[in-house]
């Protein structure tokens, strides 16, 4: 007997059980199920426990209550989330648990011992209640012996085939892990070795647009004047995104040397350096001061450079730009945060801020290639920390990272 209240799971469990040569009656409910066992007894039932109406437990509890039927063994198909489930399920009175989903050659085994077993299970059969203590509760247990011995025999077995079925699981994932590992410094190596090889051609072809802008710019006329210039900014460009894609590699492999940092001062050097560009420009910069942690200098320079100047160049359409840095502590990391009153970003899109080469903004707003956040967040998590972006359009935004033991200093680590 099937009492499966799930319609393609009970189908699946009649055709295996057909298969064998058993012939099978299903109930997609307890109450029907225990009256069909009354007219007809099953030699064996098998059960679901979370059904509408009456449950498994209940099912089991009412056919062992009942003289003409305690001697069908009962399966209970059942997630074993809950310690309790055992308990339920020895008050109850059920022979066997089986976990879903099952290996139906593992329940074929369960239904076979069942029954051949049949004869025995009731030898030395006792009418003493047993009590147990579990969780600090006491329990009834009236189930026989036998009963119990293959109760608590099929949840063992269980656990040791899920124990097995998780080390598979460990070790395949581990050789993916190796595998996408492998796959990634080759990825990067050919990023490496591509973007310097582009570098030599690319030289060429902007000294040669100099070169005929400085000798032969009177013999060209507008138009031709037009391209030169459009071939030395392209090539800028292009020269500037191979080295966001170099320093992009050299992050993933690249090995950390930790030391005590003064963030504070870091910032300031770094604004400094950013303000000489555009002396004549008007910004409010607030920064922490003894902002301090532990982390590769040079790194964490690229890290603030980035940060920084991304909030230089995208609140340049504000009319009066604000940038911050600041720390907060939060469950006991430091959070340093860089935040600007800029145009801001659209929060849905923000699964995109750290990806490589995708921007949110178009190259006419403001120009980039879109590498310096995606070296950045890198570049802290190769540290142990996070980053990530809050932001509105209009509004501003916040980049905000953790580094691992701020206040210790970590191992030099290879890639």
């Amino acid at each position: 007997m099937i009492v499966e209240d799930s319609k393609s799971q009970a189908m699946m469990l009649k055709s295996l059980l057909t298969k064998h040569d058993y012939k099978v009656r299903d109930f997609e409910e307890g109450s029907s199920a225990f009256k069909a066992a009354l007219e007809e007894p099953p030699i064996l039932i098998v059960s679901d426990i979370l059904m509408p109406g009456m449950d498994g437990y209940e099912l089991c509890q009412k056919v062992k209550g009942t003289k003409e039927l305690k001697e069908i063994p009962i399966i209970l198909l059942t997630t074993l989330q809950d310690s309790m489930d055992i308990i339920k399920g020895l008050q109850a009175g059920s022979d066997n648990f089986i976990t879903k989903p099952y290996d139906a050659k593992y329940l074929l085994s369960r239904i076979n011992y069942l029954l051949a077993n049949r004869e025995l299970r009731y030898q030395g059969t006792s009418d003493l209640v047993l009590e147990i203590m579990f969780n600090g509760q006491k329990y009834a247990i009236n189930s026989e012996r036998k009963q119990i011995l293959d109760l608590l025999l099929s949840v063992y077995e269980n656990a040791v085939q899920q124990n097995y079925q998780l080390i598979e699981a460990q070790a395949e994932l581990q050789r993916s892990n190796e595998h996408l590992i492998s796959l990634n410094r080759d990825l990067e190596a050919f990023s490496y070795t591509i973007s310097h090889d582009l570098r030599t051609p690319l030289n060429h072809i902007s000294m040669s647009a100099q070169l005929l802008h400085h000798h032969y710019l009177d013999k060209l006329d507008e138009a031709g004047v037009s391209y030169v210039e459009t071939i030395h900014s392209t090539t800028r460009s292009m020269a500037e995104m191979i080295n966001d894609l170099l320093q992009f590699s050299r992050t993933g492999t690249i090995s950390i040397h930790s030391q005590p940092v003064d963030l504070s001062e870091m910032c300031r050097k770094v604004m400094q350096w950013i303000h000489q560009d555009d002396p004549a420009r008007d910004i409010d910069v607030k920064i922490e001061d003894n902002m301090q942690l532990t982390a590769d200098q040079s790194l964490l320079m690229v890290v603030v450079k980035n940060l920084l100047g991304n909030a230089w160049k995208y609140t340049s359409t504000t009319e009066h730009p604000t940038i911050r840095v600041s720390s907060s502590q939060k469950d006991g990391k430091t959070i340093f945060c860089v935040k600007d009153n800029g145009v801001g970003f659209d929060p849905s899109r923000a699964a995109n801020l750290f990806t490589p080469f995708v921007r949110l903004h178009t190259q006419e707003e403001f120009p980039g290639t879109g590498v310096g956040l995606a070296t950045a967040k890198r570049i802290i998590e190769r540290h142990g920390g996070t980053m990530w972006g809050i932001g509105e359009p209009g509004k501003g935004a916040s980049f905000c990272f953790t580094i691992n033991s701020p206040h210790s200093p970590m191992e030099s680590t290879e890639g």
